[in-house]
């Protein structure tokens, strides 16, 4: 049996643009860790400070003690969010 002509195609060649390509920025802003780093060390001496001194500073004295800690926390926790973008 005789065996059919398979055909040929060229390959294919992507067109090339004109003008340069900017490479992708990957990793992290620069003022990330520092200020993910920052609010870390805030928010626990915050709350350190709020336990060991609290009644002794005014501004702590006039909060109240779920307040002062959610101060505290609330660093912390956005420290944590921004952690979620550190590549």
């Amino acid at each position: 049996m005789p065996e059919s002509k398979r055909r040929r195609k060229p390959a294919y060649t992507p067109q090339q643009s004109m003008g340069e390509h900017k490479a992708a920025k990957l990793g992290s802003p620069t003022w990330l860790a520092p200020t993910m780093t920052a609010c870390f060390v805030i928010g626990l001496v915050y709350i350190v400070l709020f336990y060991l001194a609290g009644p002794n500073i005014p501004v702590m004295k006039s909060l109240s003690a779920l307040v002062n800690v959610g101060i505290g926390f609330g660093f912390i926790v956005v420290g944590f969010f921004l952690s979620t973008r550190w590549k």
